[in-house]
């Protein structure tokens, strides 16, 4: 079991995705924005942490060069809609891990965090 930081401005995107985690036996935490995001991480850690790439105030990818600063070995996987391509590329060049596109079924986000948490840092 992981403990997998769910970061999405939107609440019904958090939990679609923390349902899936949650029935993959994961355990989950939640943050709106980027503070709390970085918040949580600080505080309690996590195993991997999946971001919305669009955000209000704190981007995406802005998140994850933050994340980065406080802890340049966490695993972190974007979570953009179609459309988003270019966006990605620079949120991994920025230290994202994988990817997953909206829409998207459990087994995608299963695999992506099964896979990310397999990488070794």
């Amino acid at each position: 079991m992981a403990t997998v930081l769910v970061v999405d401005d939107s609440e019904f995107m958090r939990r679609v995705i923390k349902n899936i985690l949650e029935n993959g036996g994961h355990k989950v935490m939640e943050a709106k924005n980027a503070d709390e995001a970085l918040e949580l991480f600080k505080k309690f850690g996590a195993d991997v942490i999946t971001m919305d790439i669009v955000m209000p105030e704190t981007d995406g990818i802005e998140t994850v060069k933050r994340l980065k600063e406080a802890d340049d070995k966490v695993k972190i996987i974007m979570v953009s809609a179609l459309g988003h391509q270019k966006t990605v590329m620079r949120a991994l060049e920025a230290g994202a891990l994988d990817f997953i596109m909206k829409p998207f079924t459990a087994d995608d986000v299963l695999e992506s965090v099964n896979a990310v948490l397999q990488m070794g840092m």
